[in-house]
């Protein structure tokens, strides 16, 4: 064996290749972002320019609580990632409360609309608070659906004993999605809710 060979083999941190699927998801996220970055300014564009009602402040109330639920899926998603080297029990219970955390957020925005649209008659049409709202709005819930179905998928294969510790790497590529929605939501409830308002 070559003295260059045993240096090579013997080298501690020798450079790999990333996960793909991390790879992936980050390019993902970034495309993502860019489509976000356009809805966010459109709405701030928009803001206080429509000729006729009614206004954020007369419609809107801000979903405290539900923006919570959203924001504690982070942590139980993030201890879901970690559950699943120990105990394949509690990577289930964290992975559940995970999707339903999500779905109560998801259940509250529907209800939103609902009220909105049936009761106050506010409406995409109605004017450029409508569009960009429910564009924004909706661009968001797209993403908390398209999340909390591959949430449910994972769950269910959990359930019938086809996720194992070998699948940690996909987990965390799949968390780094649900970590994007909240971190989306953020600007999302910022924007919409305390700086439109």
């Amino acid at each position: 064996m070559s003295e260059a060979t045993i240096s090579v083999a013997q080298a501690p941190d020798a450079w790999k290749l990333p996960y793909r699927g991390k790879v992936a998801m980050a390019c993902l996220i970034i495309a993502e972002s860019a489509i976000f970055t356009i809805f966010v300014v459109a709405y701030l564009y928009y803001v206080g320019r429509s000729l006729s009602g009614p206004t954020p402040r007369e419609v809107l109330q801000t979903p405290i609580f539900f923006t919570i639920c959203l924001l504690s899926s982070s942590l139980t998603i993030w201890l879901a990632e970690r559950a699943i080297q120990r105990r394949m029990s509690s990577f289930r219970v964290w992975w559940g409360l995970t999707f339903l955390l999500g779905a109560i957020f998801l259940a509250d925005t529907a209800q939103e609309w609902h009220k909105l649209i049936y009761h106050d008659g506010f409406t995409v049409r109605s004017n450029l608070f409508g569009t960009t709202f429910y564009s924004l709005v909706g661009l968001h819930a797209s993403h908390v659906v398209v999340g909390l179905t591959m949430l449910l998928i994972v769950l269910l294969l959990s359930l019938r004993g086809h996720v194992r510790v070998h699948h940690a790497y996909r987990i965390k590529v799949l968390a780094m999605y649900w970590h994007f929605v909240d971190a989306v939501w953020v600007v999302v409830f910022t924007v919409v809710y305390v700086i439109g308002r």
